[in-house]
């Protein structure tokens, strides 16, 4: 009779363990209502916002936007470029001071 009760109270400690452990979700769930899918956003979130790397991802982001200007490259200080300045002359671009502009 107390290797019966044994057994049960194992097996009644084995499910509410593994019914404990079932409680936290793997992955995230996405639910179907009326025909659209809502998934969970916290979720989602939450996978995102762990990554250990994004710190040093969103610090070489920062790093990159944050570029000398003696780097950055001339049409981004506002200095003219060749090609900016061929469309600006036009046809007389090399042949002449003045830019080409349609008859009046």
């Amino acid at each position: 009779m107390k290797s019966l009760w044994k057994i049960a109270l194992g097996g009644l400690l084995l499910s509410a363990f593994v019914s404990a452990h079932a409680e936290q979700p793997l992955g995230c769930v996405e639910v179907t209502v009326g025909g659209y899918k809502a998934p969970n956003y916290d979720c989602l979130s939450q996978q995102m916002g762990n990554n250990p790397e994004g710190a040093a991802a969103a610090e070489k982001n920062q790093e990159a936007l944050n570029v000398p200007v003696n780097k950055r490259p001339p049409n981004q200080v506002g200095l003219a470029t060749p090609a900016a300045t061929s469309t600006r002359m036009g046809n007389t671009f090399g042949t002449s001071v003045k830019p080409q502009r349609p008859p009046q």
